[in-house]
């Protein structure tokens, strides 16, 4: 018989290696009247951690819009869920696995797929799409092609073999990554809404049960590992990286949704960062009840795990739920049908607190409240000083050729395909992709409605243009949301709702915390304007390494809904013939700003105003878009992104299996600054579109004041750009070339 293991004694030393300041060491004894134990030590430091309390962003969050007429359940549950008719709900969240993938890519991001997928799924919902938006460092530092290597083949592994098509996201390279990568992943499913589950543990007397993978010693300090920045022994913090299996979650998967068929269960929570602690917990304290657990009883793969070890590793593959009482083993039945590891650990109580035992032994006895409700922090804020450094626009040469610049662009691996990446990614799985990466600015899934008379699709588009949002963080954040939306209406998908990852330094740095509380409300009053609000989303803080903090990147994932699959766009021009598309132009601005813009960032430090956006001006163009996307108007549509209007007229060309030329004019440019401006100037509601000839007066007509100007036609094997002072003359077959083995060739 094994003996009782020795816990260490709770001191302020070991309070502070758990990473709780000596006032919140204070507060918890002041909260127990007396010391805590080693396990209830465990236990709040992690739900009082950044990564879980979100204890020095609430105050800001609170501020974003997150209700609407389609909106179900917005902020607080596992993920967002919205109204898109016919009785059917999408159920979506991105979120964050940044530090784990940095020090495990492969494990770290495949977990963090795992994650995301459960996260819907516990909602009742079936996974239907993936999205990732990754960033790393510069692509010749000595780490980022094993990070790039390792993070897209943990995506890869866990998502194609889980079964769920990865249909958009985005691929960024900057210096301020090169210690601290992102790796951000989202999840949409599909529900009906009169069968949608959440985490709360109510009806005194009912079950706690247990179900998914045994439980081992993976993953223990996860959420504090995140709550604080690297140094240079990050690779030491290895072991708290889990590790998953994405075969075991499709059991889980199938498992769960056949439960959620019947009426025994009451609620249910994915077990994700804190494990079995942040599990019982948020379910205990959203019903207002309490939990009591008998350790003993869950299923463990290691020997001698202790009460401490069971409540905070965070291995993979693993729910918690509730359910009737009386009905416990038909649960137990449906999970050993699929094989699963399954018991019955506790049961809820009307204590309103978690009590933990070990063979008998109270383990931990803490108030629910007082640990879901957490910390907050109102923290300094100070507006960087770099700001003034960056204000003033830098001069940049201009190219000895305007050709040789676009190709140059092309090939950057910001600008090139990011083919390398979504061809390791199963996005056919299910047959339910529309768009794959690559074809349309946003990826589209198709959804049919439970009595299967209408199929209408659901779109995603999602990203961040950091950048910007360095240079201004309220406005740039404006044009994160901005750029989402531009890449839905273009796709001709009705924005709904977002769900956001806010990626940023050291809170406890006043610079870094007014940047947040910026870039926070930057989106939020973006989200008011266009009527698209915030329904789940994530923060990950203490993204830096050795006190260099990333720039700051709020990432956001919009999804829309096509009510007519036929009114879905493309992005490429087509082959012209028998008038089918052979009319070019431009709706929206022509020049943009090369503030931020990725000509600049080519050529030179990152300075200046970037365009900033102006919903008297731009919401119209986003409007007038949609709708003539809606008419069946436009052949393609693509919206104008990095590198400017000339390499959206060269995507335009090249991005199709079958590259199309083109030949523009584009008026205003005088000097070489306007050039720049006019072909790389970067700046939202811009869009390049084709159309056929005879439809050219319905689009005039459509877009009524919006800017707009036609500017030439398809056709032939070249790109031809007339833009007054600067002539560009580049063979399409030189364009292909820059843009499609760029990416490849930075990270080979």
């Amino acid at each position: 018989m094994s003996k009782k293991p020795i816990e260490p004694v709770v001191t302020p030393e070991l309070a502070a290696e758990h990473g709780m300041s000596a006032d919140e060491f204070a507060r918890l004894r002041d909260s127990l009247g007396r010391e805590p134990t080693y396990t209830e030590l465990g236990v709040a430091s992690v739900m009082w951690s950044e990564h879980c309390s979100y204890k020095s962003s609430r105050v800001h969050l609170k501020t974003l819009p997150t209700e609407g007429p389609k909106v179900i359940c917005g902020p607080g549950e596992n993920a967002g869920v919205v109204d898109i008719g016919d009785g059917q709900a999408v159920i979506f969240k991105m979120e964050s696995h940044n530090h784990p993938s940095f020090i495990e890519p492969y494990q770290g991001a495949a977990t963090g797929v795992g994650g995301i997928c459960r996260d819907v799924f516990t909602m009742g919902a079936r996974p239907v799409a993936l999205a990732d938006c990754l960033r790393f460092g510069r692509p010749d530092h000595p780490k980022t092609h094993h990070l790039v290597d390792g993070v897209v083949a943990g995506i890869a592994g866990y998502g194609n073999s889980f079964g769920v098509p990865n249909v958009t996201g985005d691929v960024l390279f900057d210096a301020s990554y090169d210690g601290n990568i992102l790796v951000n992943a989202f999840c949409l499913g599909v529900a009906e809404t009169d069968k949608i589950f959440y985490a709360n543990a109510s009806g005194i007397g009912n079950p706690v049960i247990y179900v998914g993978a045994k439980t081992g010693r993976d993953g223990i300090h996860g959420a504090t590992m995140a709550s604080a920045e690297f140094a240079e022994d990050a690779e030491a913090k290895r072991p708290t990286v889990q590790v998953g299996d994405p075969f075991m979650e499709k059991l889980l998967l199938e498992a769960c949704l056949e439960l959620m068929q019947t009426d025994c269960l009451v609620g249910i929570q994915d077990m994700g960062a804190a494990g079995l602690t942040s599990s019982s917990v948020e379910m205990a304290a959203r019903a207002g009840s309490g939990i009591e657990l008998d350790l003993e009883k869950v299923p463990q793969r290691e020997a001698n795990m202790t009460a401490y070890e069971l409540m905070l590793s965070e291995s993979q593959e693993r729910m918690l739920m509730v359910v009737h009482k009386g009905r416990e083993q038909e649960a137990l039945d449906v999970f050993a049908k699929w094989d699963l590891d399954a018991a019955v650990v506790g049961r809820v109580t009307d204590s309103g607190r978690v009590i933990v035992r070990m063979n008998g032994d109270v383990c931990a006895d803490l108030p629910a409240e007082l640990l879901a409700e957490g910390l907050k922090y109102d923290r300094p804020r100070e507006r960087p000083g770099y700001l003034d450094r960056v204000a003033v626009q830098a001069p940049l040469a201009a190219p000895e050729d305007w050709g040789s610049a676009l190709v140059e662009i092309m090939g950057a691996p910001n600008v090139a395909s990011k083919a390398w990446v979504w061809r390791q990614y199963d996005h056919n799985v299910r047959h339910g992709t529309v768009a794959r990466p690559g074809q349309a600015d946003a990826g589209v899934v198709r959804v049919v409605s439970p009595d299967g008379a209408r199929v209408k699709g659901v779109a995603i588009a999602a990203g961040c243009d950091a950048r910007k949002v360095y240079l201004a963080p309220f406005e740039g954040a404006q044009l994160v949301v901005a750029e989402c939306y531009a890449k839905l209406v273009a796709s001709g998908a009705a924005p709904l709702a977002i769900t956001d990852c806010l990626n940023f330094g050291n809170p406890e740095n006043p610079g870094i915390m007014w940047q947040f509380a910026e870039a926070v409300r930057g989106l939020g009053e973006a989200c008011k304007v266009l009527d698209t609000p915030v329904v789940s989303g994530n923060v990950s803080l203490y993204n830096e390494t050795d006190g260099v903090a990333i720039k700051p990147t709020p990432m956001v994932a919009m999804v829309g809904l096509l009510d007519d699959l036929d009114s879905h766009t493309g992005s490429h021009f087509r082959r012209p013939g028998d008038g089918v598309a052979d009319r070019v132009a431009v709706i929206g601005a022509l020049g943009g700003s090369l503030a931020g813009s990725e000509y600049q960032s080519v050529r030179g430090p990152v300075s200046g105003v970037p365009a900033f956006f102006d919903p008297a001006t731009h919401k119209p163009v986003f409007e007038a878009v949609l709708k003539l996307n809606r008419a069946g108007l436009l052949a393609s549509c693509h919206n104008v992104a990095e590198g400017g209007l000339a390499a959206a007229l060269a995507e335009a060309c090249v991005g199709s299996d079958v590259p199309v030329g083109a030949e523009v004019s584009v008026p205003g440019a005088g000097d070489a600054d306007e050039v720049a401006e006019l072909l790389f100037g970067e700046g939202p509601a811009r869009f390049v579109v084709s159309y056929a000839a005879a439809d050219a007066d319905k689009v005039r007509d459509a877009l009524g004041s919006v800017s707009f100007a036609e500017i030439g036609s398809v056709g032939g094997d070249r790109l031809r750009i007339d833009a007054g002072a600067a002539r560009l003359d580049v063979p399409l077959a030189d364009l292909s070339e820059a843009w499609s083995t760029g990416f490849a060739k930075a990270v080979a």
